[in-house]
């Protein structure tokens, strides 16, 4: 049965409808027998799966912990010694509300690249609170590992940081050739260069060289080495990591601060956020201030008053350039790679920016942003054209980083599209794979034969198509990997391709100690060198296919990176489910793609099993079905308050759970919307610790046999648990890998992990999974989200349910919000596209 929500005004995304009706609820996701809304009935004495409740009221906790204000800054110290991205989030969500910018990603960069709650009220600081003081929600999932460092050694996140500075310069580098004058015969090579170097030789009266009549020799053959074996460890010490900044620097830093009124414990960010010379470019431009995480306008004005006196006014032409450059940072946290200049001066003009064009203007002049004219996509051509026959284009601003970033993805996506695939195994050889499989299996097969780029949309039933595709290419010679998003799902994908027959197949054709190690790998690992099959000579990734699981996830700087390394000829399959949250990062490089329709697509007829595979496909397309769940795979239970909510989940986590399904409580994790609120994962995992594993928490709050959630760069969270501390740090294990964390940085990097967020949670599936919707949760919650939160579970699914008709509203009128890119136009023909342009607005 569909569960529809009552006829009312259509509101945006995450707000509550005034007109709604707040009598009986709607139907939610019931087990068999179960009572509309509430579910099974839950015991209120234990909490099991078979007991019943009542509604939900709405939980009066969710607000703002406290708030930065709009004062001058005041030391007040580290909510919760985060001072990472957590704050700028919550400035991107507040853009679309008070500033007029786009729609942020209530579940986007703000809470797994920021570690803050997925749309969820992020904690701040009163009125009157420091740069500082407005951080919280921001440690582990933030930017902690790069600003820890400078500190301690070297770790997997900064050796896939250097891989990723190395592939930007390749990047910056081939873009200034480009834009560079083109000598006559300078883009040639071999033959051609010495063809032409001979008919220069002999207008000059030279003698031509002798190679350019030689026979070539011919290339030689290179076998297809064997597939490398996946470590199990952190990635080896990159070189050339930057050092942290001088002492001098930073002291002579904390004097410019001083003299302003700012917080001197924000030195060291500030020296390395503005390097050499940091102190000249802070005390000469006072705004610079921002390009510290956390820090507001209003705080940077402050600053820029009691540093300059009478020269600081609202007009100021380094104001307004740093509020722009703000602007698009903060754009950046909620999901856009650019923004529309009507956009932008907008929010210029309600942070108190007497002439925005004019800011805008300056901005662009000074190279710190970059304008393109792109055309209107929805303009009729004929109707719309003005007189000189031009289609009318839009004007968007971005950020340098991600313009090259997804300048550099169209461009590789483009040589993916136009290449002809590397030849492994005849045609008749695809054929006759693609013959024994079925259905969009055999699709997969025959378009991968002759495509180098190829999307699979589906769910989590649906990865065994990949995972046939790997294995078919593995047999016919083709050196073929999977990438996925988590350790999680890169551990699940290689016990999926041991139980197949054609991965069975072709590993046993392999040495004993290969065969074992199937051929897949995190994305992240991948790029940095720790995991995979390693690069060529040339520096390209040496392999033939590559699977790229949980494509979704993908920002556009890690495809742009990831197609960037990829060889010529080389087939990239990306496949994932379009229905999940998008990246942290900036882009939606997967729908962009599948909007474009530039490549074959494949959508998977595999449907998910059971009464959950059925419960996920409905709310895909926007339906929260009731499902007979005979076996208790659905449970809800309904709560009053938060304080219940979190009783309730520690009752079905500890007892309930185990004692009815039969799943012990290590293999369930809680999914929560945020991390703040009094129903968060602070307040979900203290009381976890307290019933599963209590202890005096010696080292930074943890002891050995916690469950913890570790990020090692932004955007990224490994699963593990707590092995042991001693001097050198604690000693994590994470999916098989050994992690040492040292002392300095276990307050940035680590959460506990028995509740997880949703964007925590992505690219990873558990036995058993609590979902906890508190009261204060109703405006955090999409489609996307609850899609996401409930496909984490593979056996059973608990709904600790108190937002009453939120959640089918969520699920049937709240989609993903918009990011606005700029993929679709480059990947547009030539012919179509205006070009970009770089200089003013206007």
């Amino acid at each position: 049965m569909s569960t529809e929500p009552e006829t009312t005004e259509q509101t945006g995304p995450g707000t509550p409808d005034p007109g709604a009706d707040n009598g009986p609820r709607h139907d939610g996701p019931v087990v068999e027998g179960g009572t509309p809304g509430g579910g099974a009935e839950a015991d209120a004495g234990d909490g099991a799966p078979d007991a019943g409740g009542t509604g939900a009221a709405p939980d009066s906790d969710g607000g703002p912990e406290g708030n930065a204000g709009d004062g001058g800054l005041a030391d007040d110290g580290q909510s919760d010694a985060e001072t990472d991205e957590r704050s700028d989030a919550e400035e991107a969500e507040r853009a679309g509300a008070e500033d007029g910018l786009p729609g942020t990603e209530a579940d986007g960069r703000a809470d797994a690249s920021a570690d803050g709650a997925d749309g969820s009220p992020a904690d701040s600081a009163g009125d009157g609170g420091s740069a500082v003081d407005g951080q919280s929600d921001a440690g582990e999932d933030g930017r902690a590992g790069a600003e820890a460092g400078g500190s301690g050694g070297r770790s997997e996140a900064e050796a896939e940081l250097a891989a990723q500075r190395v592939e930007r310069q390749r990047i910056e580098q081939r873009k200034a050739e480009r834009k560079g004058p083109i000598e006559s015969g300078g883009r040639l090579s071999g033959t051609a260069a010495d063809l032409l170097a001979a008919v220069r030789a002999v207008e000059s009266g030279e003698k031509p060289a002798a190679t350019v009549f030689a026979e070539p020799e011919p290339a030689p053959r290179r076998p297809a080495p064997e597939t490398a074996r996946r470590p199990m460890t952190e990635a080896p010490e990159p070189a050339g990591e930057p050092a942290a900044p001088e002492p001098r620097t930073v002291e002579a830093v904390r004097r410019v601060l001083a003299r302003g009124g700012a917080p001197e414990t924000l030195a060291p960010q500030v020296a390395a956020a503005l390097g050499e010379g940091a102190e000249e470019r802070l005390h000469e431009d006072p705004w610079q201030l921002l390009h510290v995480s956390g820090v507001r306008p209003e705080q940077a004005d402050g600053f820029a008053r009691a540093l300059l006196g009478a020269e600081c006014g609202p007009d100021d032409e380094r104001r307004g350039r740093a509020f722009t450059v703000w602007l698009l940072e903060q754009a950046a946290l909620a999901g856009h790679t650019a923004l529309e200049a009507p956009a932008l001066t907008a929010a210029l003009a309600k942070r108190a920016v007497p002439d925005p064009e004019v800011a805008l203007n300056a901005t662009l002049a000074e190279g710190e942003a970059l304008a393109f004219q792109d055309a209107l996509e929805d303009a009729p051509a004929a109707e719309e054209a003005d007189e000189d026959g031009e289609r009318p284009v839009r004007v968007l601003v971005g950020l340098e980083r991600y313009a090259l970033a997804e300048e550099s993805l169209a461009d590789g996506l483009a040589r993916l599209i136009n290449s002809t695939p590397k030849e492994g195994g005849s045609a008749p050889d695809w054929e006759r794979a693609a013959a024994s499989a079925q259905g969009s299996a055999a699709e997969l097969l025959r378009v991968a034969a002759g495509h180098c780029l190829v999307l699979h949309t589906g769910g989590e039933a649906s990865r065994v198509e990949p995972a046939r595709l790997l294995g078919e290419a593995q047999r016919l010679g083709l050196r073929a990997w999977a990438a996925a998003h988590s350790p999680l799902g890169r551990d699940g994908f290689g016990q999926l391709l041991r139980r197949l027959p054609q991965a069975q197949e072709a590993q046993e054709s392999q040495a004993p100690a290969e065969a074992s190690a199937p051929p897949v790998a995190t994305v992240a690992g991948l790029l940095s060198g720790a995991e995979g099959p390693g690069r060529d000579k040339d520096g390209s990734l040496a392999l033939d296919l590559l699977v790229v699981l949980d494509a979704p996830q993908l920002d556009v700087e890690a495809a742009a990176l990831l197609v960037e390394s990829l060889p010529d000829g080389a087939r990239l399959v990306l496949a994932g489910d379009p229905t999940v949250l998008w990246s942290v990062g900036p882009g939606r490089v997967f729908a962009d793609l599948l909007a474009a329709r530039v490549c074959p697509q494949i959508a998977s007829r595999v449907p998910d099993p059971g009464p959950l595979g059925e419960l996920v496909s409905g709310i895909g397309v926007g339906e929260l079905n009731q499902v007979a769940a005979p076996g208790k795979e659905v449970v809800i239970v309904p709560v009053r308050d938060a304080g219940e909510a979190v009783h309730r989940t520690v009752q079905l986590v500890a007892d309930s759970v185990p004692r009815a399904i039969g799943i012990p409580a290590e293999q369930t994790v809680v999914i929560t919307p945020g991390h703040g609120g009094a129903a968060g994962t602070r307040v979900l995992n203290a009381a976890l610790k307290e019933r599963l594993n209590p202890g005096p928490g010696r080292f930074g709050g943890f002891d050995p046999g916690d469950r913890i959630a570790y990020s090692p760069a932004p955007g990224r969270t490994l699963p593990g648990h707590v092995v042991k501390a001693d001097a050198e740090g604690l000693h994590l294990s994470c999916s098989g890998a050994h992690v040492v964390v040292p002392k300095e940085r276990v307050e940035t990097r680590l959460r506990h992990g028995w509740a997880l967020t949703a964007h925590q949670a992505v690219g990873g599936r558990w036995p058993a999974v609590v979902v906890v919707l508190p009261g204060d949760a109703a405006q955090a919650l999409s489609r996307p989200w609850v899609c996401t939160a409930f496909s984490r579970a593979a056996r059973h699914l608990s709904v600790v349910h108190g937002v009453e008709q939120a959640l089918p509203r969520a699920v049937a009128e709240v989609p993903a919000k918009p990011r606005t890119t700029r993929l679709p136009a480059l990947l547009r023909p030539p012919a179509q596209d205006p070009g970009t342009q770089e200089g003013t607005a206007g």
